[in-house]
């Protein structure tokens, strides 16, 4: 049986409470659970010690059966002292993606054509007037 340590989210709408929970990996979020070790209630402001609440040796018990944390729990682990997170890396998350990318491209054609005959305006009106009206004595 696969088990997770992970949150469960409670409370009322836009007003989130969550358990930290050991669970069965198929259970639904908020379904059945094997046990609660701990709570956290992210109204709190970050630096307020009941935020998040850990049961420590349950934790640790857990951990030992082969327990995986979701990310989120992780961190709250990571914090505490009881497991070290390694740092995610994903250089790539920044780039744009295929469609923004020819998006970026057809601005750059527009932009190129409109200074392309912005420059041919101004050749046009800065050709001096002297030819057309030798033209029109002749």
């Amino acid at each position: 049986m696969a088990v997770k340590i992970r949150l469960a989210r409670g409370g009322a709408k836009k007003r989130p409470y969550y358990r930290i929970v050991v669970a069965d990996a198929r259970a639904p979020r908020d379904g059945r659970y094997i046990e609660k070790v701990g709570t956290h209630n992210p109204l709190l402001p970050k630096d307020h010690e009941d935020r998040v609440h850990l049961v420590e040796d349950r934790i640790k018990y857990w951990l030992e059966q082969g327990a995986q944390p979701t990310d989120r729990v992780a961190r709250f682990l990571d914090a505490a002292g009881l497991l070290k997170r390694e740092a995610r890396n994903n250089p790539n998350k920044a780039k744009a993606g295929a469609k923004a990318l020819e998006r970026i491209e057809e601005k750059k054609a527009k932009a190129e054509a409109a200074a392309e005959a912005a420059a041919e305006a101004a050749a046009q009106a800065a050709a001096p007037a002297a030819p057309a009206e030798e033209a029109s004595d002749a």
